[in-house]
């Protein structure tokens, strides 16, 4: 479906700034962009994940790949250089690009020779394979690939100076020990010749990373060479793995690939009941595979997360909790769900999910009210799906406990206000809800008070948790009279001067009139407005938020509003949440609409824009934000999983108010 030739591919402009991504299953994954260049400290061929899923090391940067074929030699590889120098520049030979599943292909064109290449990573292993196939030529190519290693945090950046690796020789190739205790690396291929190297290639340039205000160069060190004499039809395979030994039969490992691929598309064909979904839907299936990883318990049993986005984020409670439904039920996968609500369960401490586990493996941080009151809207979704009662009945005593911390008062002065069946949030210096910038001591948008989708989504849990008594033969006086007095005390949020919500209420200055896209997801969720109300609120949010790619996170015409997200840190996460596009929204405004209007063929217009997203930024997959200001510029991470799992989940509900035909 995604296709690229000499137009996109022969512009380095543009090819520099299209970006791929493969996955293991266990937090690791390789990336780069179509032109082959390093633009970010995120890109290389093997980026481990060391602590699955997290602890994440860049291994193998690159192959620096050159062709010799007949009396000329073609370089493959593209590499910027301090001073923006540009040697080799081997994107002149991409004739096509595509993507094959999420594998992405390449074909070279050396004179009349073409060679494909591909790279994917096993399922379940760091183990990533670089496959070459000589498709055509009149006499053989010869291949010589340079291995550029490293080993560093994802984070991070290499300046080598004296640093010595061990390169030793194994069978098939050489092994790679960057310093003693470090996870070793082994460089494979069964059709190659494998000789050992030990040079420093210094001062890669990366230019999104000086776009960010951060450290922009780095070395990385030629560890091995491969060479390769291929004659038409002939295959080469280049193994990186932190396993010793990895399957080298590259052709058998593509089939396995393509053929777990083929198997989520045929659990989510089974979903639609004989409803026809366009291509850019499919591939969003299979996007949304990336995103779902293993998270090993400390009882050694299998569980299992979400990462928040590639290429930075790791497994937030917050991201999974509204990826959850998308990523998993929408696609047919609901054991995968009943594995990540049981995984969260295990860490519910004084009633509040994490909201991060950090990369280095410390304690979970317990810093957030929206991702333990998603929770429950997961588990609500989970049910509906499943009429899974055995997990409803496991997970009950979890959720009534969460409910008891919220009256009585958690971290954070997290607590029910008595006085209108409110919650409260917040302390001077911490950001507790999505928007949650933060730069230095500087809270961007503090929403200190009763936040509205805060509110919101108390509701929804305590008429959820009313259900779930009555299904169970429990008591549920106490959580409908909890969900009565959220319902009075919810209409404190209609703003009758402006025809909309507050979006909090009871702040440090009173009630904040800010036009806010929060207030959408009282209307998508358990609604305590009005039916008025509701339509009220899903029209101020088309006719001032929505954009093609998500709703604005602030009304341009408020005052904060900032419409380009770009600069350093401190300059980006000004603009982080004043403004700045967010793709998952549409999922909720999608839904409200829905709600509101009753019209599916209408509200799925609103997603349609997005199947122009999987050509851009995040090739195949969608981004996490998007500029307030026109042409709405993709930014921020190149795939993010609320994106595309609210993406999915809308397309889902309009597709099951449609005709089979769809």
């Amino acid at each position: 479906m995604v296709s690229f030739g000499r137009e996109i591919c022969g512009e380095l402009g543009i090819a520099e700034t299209r970006e791929w991504l493969v996955t293991n299953g266990i937090g690791g994954f390789a990336s780069g962009t179509i032109a082959g260049l390093l633009t970010r400290r995120y890109h290389g061929l093997l980026m481990a994940a060391l602590t699955p899923p997290l602890g994440r090391t860049l291994l193998l940067s690159q192959l620096d790949e050159t062709a010799q074929y007949g009396e000329q030699c073609y370089p493959l590889s593209t590499n910027r250089w301090a001073g923006g120098g540009i040697s080799p520049d081997g994107y002149r030979q991409i004739e096509r690009f595509f993507l094959e599943g999420t594998i992405p292909v390449w074909h070279l064109a050396c004179a009349d020779a073409l060679l494909e290449k591909r790279i994917w990573m096993q399922q379940g292993a760091n183990t990533t394979y670089i496959h070459y196939q000589l498709r055509r030529g009149t006499q053989p190519l010869h291949l010589t690939l340079k291995a550029m290693v490293n080993y560093r945090d994802y984070h991070g950046s290499t300046h080598g100076d004296t640093w010595h690796m061990a390169v030793n020789p194994v069978p098939q190739g050489q092994q790679i020990i960057a310093f003693p205790g470090a996870a070793p690396l082994y460089l494979l291929s069964a059709e190659a010749e494998v000789t050992p190297a030990h040079t420093w290639y210094r001062n890669y340039d990366r230019v999104m990373e000086r776009q960010r205000g951060l450290d922009a160069q780095e070395d990385h060190l030629h560890a091995a060479t491969f060479q390769v004499t291929l004659h038409p039809g002939d295959v080469v395979t280049v193994v990186a793995s932190t396993q010793s030994q990895p399957s080298l039969d590259g052709s058998a490992m593509l089939k396995a690939q393509q053929a777990y691929e083929q198997g989520l598309l045929n659990r989510w064909h089974q979903t639609l009941g004989g409803i026809t979904a366009s291509e850019w839907v499919n591939q969003l299936v299979l996007a949304a595979d990336q995103f779902i990883v293993s998270r090993p318990q400390p009882d050694r049993s299998e569980g299992q997360s979400v990462i928040a986005g590639y290429h930075w984020f790791g497994d937030w409670g917050r991201d999974t909790m509204i990826s959850l439904t998308g990523l998993t039920l929408t696609t047919g996968r609901p054991v995968v769900a009943r594995s990540i609500l049981r995984t969260f369960a295990q860490y519910v401490d004084q009633g509040m999910l994490p909201n991060r586990f950090p990369d280095a493996g410390e304690v979970p941080e317990y810093n957030t009210v929206d991702a333990t009151l998603w929770y429950f809207e997961a588990i609500r979704a989970y049910h509906q799906a499943t009429h899974d009662q055995q997990l409803l009945q496991e997970l009950f005593p979890v959720l009534a406990e969460i409910v008891d911390w919220h009256c009585q008062g958690t971290r954070y002065h997290i607590q029910l206000d008595p006085t209108d069946g409110l919650l409260y949030a917040g302390e001077p210096g911490v950001q507790l809800t999505w928007m949650d910038a933060k730069v230095g001591e500087w809270v961007v948008t503090p929403r200190m008070g009763k936040p509205i989708e805060i509110n919101a989504l108390w509701y929804n849990a305590l008429r959820t948790m009313e259900a779930f008594a009555q299904e169970l033969g429990l008591p549920g006086d106490r959580y409908q009279q909890l969900g009565d007095r959220a319902l009075t005390g919810f209409g404190r949020f209609w703003n009758p001067t402006t025809q909309y919500c507050y979006d909090v209420l009871d702040g440090s200055t009173g009630h904040d009139p800010a036009l806010r896209p929060n207030q959408i997801l009282a209307v998508a969720l358990e609604s305590p407005l009005t039916v008025n109300q509701q339509r009220q609120v899903v029209d101020v949010c088309g006719q001032t938020l929505l954009t093609s790619h998500g709703l604005r996170s602030l009304a341009a015409n408020e005052p904060q509003y900032q419409g380009v997200y770009q600069g350093n840190s401190q300059q980006r996460d000004a603009a982080y949440h004043q403004g700045t596009v967010w793709g998952w929204l549409l999922g909720p405004f999608v839904q409200a609409h829905l709600k509101v209007y009753a019209d599916p063929f209408l509200a799925r217009t609103f997603l349609e824009p997005m199947a122009n997203q999987l050509w851009s930024h995040g090739i195949g997959s969608l981004s996490e934000i998007f500029d307030g200001d026109v042409p709405l510029r993709p930014r921020g991470c190149i795939a993010q999983a609320w994106t595309v799992a609210e993406v999915l989940r809308a397309w889902r509900l309009t597709a099951s108010q449609l005709t089979p035909k769809g």
